[in-house]
């Protein structure tokens, strides 16, 4: 048993090694969609097999043929239960010209830790770690095992093939994950499903080049307008309904306890709006909100590019077109039937469009109650003072569904980020007071799953 006093001891003895471990990380540009950071993810690498020696796991670097997946961890027995935690140490591109200072020059005010990958998904990865090392000084027992991928934010594409090394990646018995966000300060939210994703490129060229619409036009076929016409027979630019047929077949509604449960988790629709910059939504009503954005499947335009996009206006009848799309799915759509309906659906609106997939991530839904769930909920109240609601998530992590693929074990998450902290977005940070309550809420959660036993 974790006494409350030493935990409190041993987390603010904790918070210098904290600080310096996420400095060294956040000024390591392991951007993975990035070809010419191949270096510092080598780098990354090797720095998160020294932080986690340094804690006091056993660590290696495991090959996938992409980047590497480093694994982790203690053995107290093989009679007792098995966790395996994930994190990535891959960040989003820091391009954005609203950076107050460099993204990866680290800065730490007052426990305000600035820099890319401080939340997504470097100081969640630290928090569990120190979690982890006091329940196993506290001789809990528990086999703790670490994931920490470094290609999450490119699909994790050969992250399957590092599972197949299972003699440095063993099967655990549970898999908790920490990459997620709260809906608000003060109120715990931790999901238990997280929406599919399907790319795709519509492109369609009418000419070798571009041609003067004073002389051609009217005759000459205009790839852009028809791109437009073929968006709109594809959704409801309105409503945001997908009018692909077929496309609802096989989506599971959620749940009127699964609702309330997504009300309970703080959401505002006001906040929601001010947070990302919003004038206006389709819908103010926040069940039907929240059911949208992490319960009900998506068609979005991206882009199109095509023709003259300089100043003022140049008449000329684009040669070709290309429409960006994605659709986010959820259970118990497959992408891979969904492709199949956009392509069929696309080749008899116009069959001069060509659809090219662009990456697909299959949708997750874990456990919404039992042991497991209730081993989060308690952890939670006793890292962060309040019970957590449980709702589901919007975005996609390729791994969570190879695992469970895998393995079929129960997934769990633990987030410990929130809106604020910017995830992929431009100054980007966390906070001691989230990675303080996350070290003792994965404390909690270790020592109550060393409860259930093997299972």
């Amino acid at each position: 048993m974790i006494m409350p006093r030493h935990l409190d001891a041993y987390v603010n003895e904790s918070r210098a090694q904290f600080e310096d471990f996420l400095a060294q990380m956040v000024e390591i540009p392991s951007i993975s969609m990035d070809p010419s950071r191949a270096k510092d993810m080598g780098r990354m690498a090797d720095l998160a097999e020294q932080v986690l020696t340094q804690a006091g796991a056993q660590a290696e670097i495991v090959e996938t043929g992409g980047y590497p997946i480093v694994s982790a961890g203690w053995t107290t027995g093989g009679e007792h239960p098995t966790v395996t935690v994930y994190n990535h140490m891959d960040v989003q591109p820091a391009q954005e010209p609203e950076w107050r200072q460099q993204p990866f020059a680290f800065r730490n005010d007052g426990g305000i830790y600035r820099g890319r990958g401080a939340t997504d998904d470097k100081g969640p990865a630290l928090a569990a770690l120190f979690g982890a090392r006091l329940a196993i000084e506290q001789r809990v027992p528990i086999n703790i095992r670490f994931l920490w991928e470094l290609e999450e934010e490119i699909g994790s594409p050969h992250f399957s093939a590092g599972l197949k090394n299972r003699a440095a990646i063993p099967r655990p018995d549970s898999v908790i994950v920490s990459d997620t966000i709260w809906i608000a300060k003060g109120k715990p939210a931790m999901p238990y499903g997280l929406r599919g994703l399907l790319g795709a490129r519509l492109t369609l060229r009418t000419g070798s080049k571009d041609a003067h619409s004073g002389v051609t036009g009217g005759a000459a076929r205009n790839p852009l307008a028809e791109l437009m016409e073929v968006a709109q027979a594809c959704v409801n630019a309105k409503t945001g309904e997908v009018k692909i047929p077929g496309f609802y077949t096989d989506v599971v509604k959620p749940t009127r306890e699964e609702i309330k449960s997504f009300l309970k988790s703080g959401f505002q629709v006001k906040r929601f709006k001010e947070a990302y910059g919003f004038h206006s939504l389709r819908t103010d009503d926040p069940a039907e909100v929240t059911r949208r954005i992490w319960a009900a499947p998506t068609f979005e335009i991206h882009g199109l590019t095509g023709g003259y996009h300089g100043p003022g206006v140049k008449t000329v009848v684009p040669g070709h077109g290309e429409l960006k799309v994605s659709m986010r799915l959820v259970p118990d759509q497959t992408p891979e039937k969904v492709f199949a309906l956009l392509k069929q659906y696309v080749a008899k609106l116009n069959p001069s469009v060509k659809v090219e997939r662009e990456g697909m991530l299959h949708p997750f839904k874990g456990s919404f109650e039992g042991p497991y769930v209730e081993c989060v909920r308690r952890a939670a109240k006793a890292g962060f003072g309040h019970e957590p609601a449980f709702i589901r998530e919007g975005g996609s992590i390729g791994a969570v569904v190879t695992m469970q693929k895998t393995w079929k074990v129960p997934i769990l998450f633990l987030g410990l980020s929130l809106p604020e902290h910017g995830y992929h977005a431009p100054n980007e940070y966390f906070d001691w007071g989230q990675a303080s309550g996350g070290m003792k809420a994965f404390a909690h959660y270790f020592m109550e799953l060393a409860k259930m036993g093997k299972r």
